[in-house]
């Protein structure tokens, strides 16, 4: 599996690392030249949405997350209905939900994944570090910044920064917090800042959008500052995008104009929900500059 299909997991939910699958039912949708999405979408006059049930900040059934936000400005643009198939994100998700033809997007996509096909980036994000102000640790950029010697830093198990941090000699006081879990009963993410708000370690890792939300819940003032320096290891930074079947050309060539024309206002739904956004040039962009 490819970087980007590993953090695929991570991103949407921490219940498997497993590869997903596609299944050949992905073959049933077709496509016109005339721009007609009858052949391709589930229900032409309802935006069908493929999204995991407990996963915030992304989406849960109770329509909470960016996610969730996010396709209801789709579908206010779009004048369709609004609709989900919910199915935890483990492996199987793309194949029992969008292969199997009975929703049309799933709304958060690594680019470069090849299960399956991408729209344009709606957003450029990456991992990130969680540190308390005032701990001397609010600046660091990379996970080879010496002051993080000898820290406990915590680390959800599985996920790409756990290879930088090892090759920069931090797993030896690192916590390592599961990746496989029921998402109904646990949550690593909300552990490790709980920790951290505690004092039991005096930093953590995790995927930016998960970082920002958990920041902005914490009891305690916390910086997040992406990981855009690493040198050595895996690139922690993506670009995500949304996903649709392989043949349904005409779907993606709508979404793609609903990203290009309506960014500032998705980039304001991202900053609502604390997400570290970036430019090309790997710089954090301003809650005012994104909203522009």
């Amino acid at each position: 599996m490819t970087e980007a299909g590993r953090h695929r997991r991570w991103l949407f939910s921490v219940l498997a690392i497993a590869a997903l699958s596609v299944a050949g039912g992905a073959a049933r949708a077709q496509t016109t030249d005339s721009g007609d999405l009858s052949f391709e979408l589930v229900d032409p006059k309802v935006l069908r949405v493929c999204a995991d049930p407990r996963n915030l900040p992304f989406s849960n059934e109770k329509h909470e997350g960016f996610e969730n936000k996010l396709a209801e400005f789709f579908a206010e643009k779009l004048q369709k209905k609004l609709d989900y198939v919910f199915f935890p994100q483990a492996t199987g998700f793309v194949r029992m939900t969008l292969g199997a033809h009975r929703c049309d997007v799933i709304m958060g996509f690594p680019q470069g994944d090849d299960l399956v096909q991408g729209t344009n980036p709606y957003y450029r994000t990456s991992y990130a570090l969680i540190a308390k102000a005032g701990s001397g640790l609010e600046d660091v950029d990379t996970l080879e910044d010496a002051r993080l010697k000898g820290k406990h830093i915590g680390i959800i198990a599985g996920t790409p920064p756990a290879t930088n941090m090892a090759i920069a000699g931090l797993m030896v006081n690192a916590k390592p917090y599961p990746l496989m879990i029921d998402t109904r009963f646990d949550n690593s993410a909300q552990a490790m800042v709980d920790d951290l708000t505690a004092g039991t370690i005096d930093a953590g890792v995790l995927w930016g959008p998960m970082a920002g939300f958990y920041a902005k819940k914490a009891a305690q003032p916390l910086h997040v500052t992406p990981l855009v320096k690493e040198t050595t290891g895996p690139k922690l930074i993506y670009r995500i995008g949304m996903g649709v079947r392989p043949a349904d050309q005409n779907w993606k060539r709508q979404l793609n104009r609903l990203i290009q024309e309506n960014q500032a206002e998705i980039n304001k739904i991202l900053v609502d929900f604390g997400v570290p956004l970036l430019d090309e040039s790997d710089r954090p962009l301003g809650a005012e500059t994104a909203k522009k």
